[in-house]
């Protein structure tokens, strides 16, 4: 899978780039496709914003976060995607689970 990282008034270091994939790594569990994910770099006079977009087969994810530790703000991001895919994956279970309800909620 290919990583798209850009960045606007910094240089993205191999570091940087390291700990972003091994960030997304951890979303491998949800055992979805992760397609085209895109990180953009900002670097703000009180510190860094970080943004991501990634593709599923369901739909899109989407996150931003702003911390003055730019590797904060990636593990708010990645926080955030997982979020994110954990609503995603358990979204039919909560639909099955109301319409149960709203059954036994008709028969008494």
């Amino acid at each position: 899978m290919t990583i798209n990282i850009s960045s606007k008034q910094m240089e993205v270091t191999p570091a940087i780039r390291t700990h972003i994939e091994e960030r997304l790594a951890k979303l491998n569990k949800w055992q979805t496709q992760l397609i085209n994910p895109h990180f953009i770099i900002h670097k703000l006079p009180n510190g860094y914003e970080v943004e991501a977009s990634i593709g599923t087969p369901v739909g899109d994810l989407f996150a931003k976060s702003q911390d003055a530790d730019l590797y904060k703000a990636i593990n708010d991001v990645e926080t955030k995607l997982e979020t994110q895919l954990n609503k995603q994956k358990h979204k039919g279970e909560a639909r099955r689970a109301d319409e149960s309800l709203k059954k036994l909620n008709e028969t008494n």
